[in-house]
């Protein structure tokens, strides 16, 4: 492998350079503003340290000769078209076997490759086979842009650290263990057990019902806690039934409120039971007066979680659009449903990074009280990743 690195005064200078003579095939392993001194130490100026690398038995691109080049730079500068000219020093990787494990200054930049990939998204074949099959599972998972290239970064500095010896499944496990770090700085698991009602919110068609009841099925027979139900959800008549079976299965209480004194009348009617659930309608979630009526009818307070249902069928956009409008609910937790009818998972990690929202439940088929776990950073990568491991 060969290690080359270039100094220029822009990030476009500097790529072409590296294609010119390194080929399509070239690595970016770090790159990062440096600043030169110019005329007695004044004047100084940003250019581009960028570190590529290529391995040694690529066939690359044949070199210009040295008079062309010359007389190419002439060209250049005559029209005033360089700041600087371009700097790049070679190290010869057979050389110097050990050079990443020996060079602690080298080591430092490859750490910085994460920084470097925001920067600049290489083209899918620019990762080294191995490599590709991840990045290729990451696109297909619809991965934003941004989180994949930081996977990316990650997974390709701890591969050349490891002299690229490790197997597909070692770099997959690896992905695992860097989606993992992701999404870990948020809570995750079920109710708490610490608010007495649990609100659950979301559109129409998500599965809030079947859901709300898996959760208080559970919180029944496995916790041994007294439940009760609220549903707000007066405009389908089928919602009201389908609540009302479930509530008689597990032998609760229900409570159907048209209005905000309705539901005052029933929490005071349920003030002794352990935990409240209250079902929400579910109605076009683009219209804001939604929200309102919300805000309206349920007396959102401190002594009450809301969970945001949303379906893993559903676009990107409208799941941020969705979270866009019931963020003006707190929202403690997303739930996502559906798992079983998609293959696409990575919109769980994209609005876990993005808005710092934790996951209570995955919820994968319509059998009540089964069909449900408490998520996990590592149920979720395992998901994406397609390792039925939890």
């Amino acid at each position: 492998m060969k290690v080359k690195k270039y100094i220029a005064p822009s990030m476009p200078e500097a790529m072409k350079m590296i294609r010119a003579e390194l080929g399509s095939e070239a690595v970016i392993l770090n790159s990062k503003v440096v600043q030169t001194q110019g005329f007695f130490g004044l004047f100084r100026k940003k250019n581009f340290e960028v570190i590529a690398a290529i391995d040694s038995e690529i066939q690359r691109p044949e070199r210009m000769p040295i008079k062309e080049k010359e007389k190419k730079i002439t060209d250049i500068e005559s029209k005033k078209e360089i700041v600087k000219p371009v700097v790049h020093e070679s190290v010869n990787m057979n050389e110097t076997k050990n050079i990443l494990e020996t060079t602690p200054e080298l080591i430092k930049e490859i750490q910085e490759l994460k920084a470097a990939m925001k920067e600049f998204i290489p083209d899918i074949n620019s990762y080294p086979g191995q490599l590709q099959e991840i990045n290729e599972l990451l696109l297909d998972q619809e991965i934003t842009p941004i989180i994949r290239k930081d996977i990316m970064a990650s997974l390709l500095e701890r591969w050349y650290r490891s002299t690229k010896s490790a197997s597909t499944e070692e770099l997959k496990n690896w992905a695992k263990e860097i989606i993992i770090s992701k999404i870990s700085d948020v809570e995750y698991g079920g109710i708490s057990y610490q608010k007495k009602y649990v609100n659950v919110v979301g559109p129409t068609g998500v599965g809030k019902t079947t859901t709300i009841a898996k959760i208080a099925a559970d919180c029944m027979m496995k916790d041994k806690k007294s439940i009760a139900f609220i549903t707000t959800d007066t405009f389908r008549i089928a919602a009201i039934e389908q609540l009302k079976t479930y509530a008689k299965i597990l032998g609760a209480p229900v409570e159907v409120c048209y209005t905000f004194e309705d539901f005052k009348q029933a929490k005071e009617k349920f003030r002794e039971y352990d935990v409240v659930f209250i079902d929400t309608a579910g109605r076009n979630f683009r219209n804001e007066k939604y929200i309102e009526d919300l805000n309206n009818l349920i007396q959102f307070s401190s002594d009450m979680e809301s969970f945001l249902v949303l379906s893993l069928t559903s676009k990107m956009g409208d799941m941020r659009a969705i979270y866009e409008q019931f963020s003006k609910i707190n929202i403690s937790k997303f739930i996502f449903t559906k798992v079983d009818e998609t293959a696409n998972y990575g919109a769980m990690v994209n609005l876990i990074a993005g808005y710092g929202i934790g996951v209570a439940y995955l919820t994968n088929g319509q059998n009540v009280p089964d069909d449900i776990v408490l998520a996990t950073p590592t149920i979720i990568a395992n998901t994406i990743l397609g390792d039925d491991e939890s």
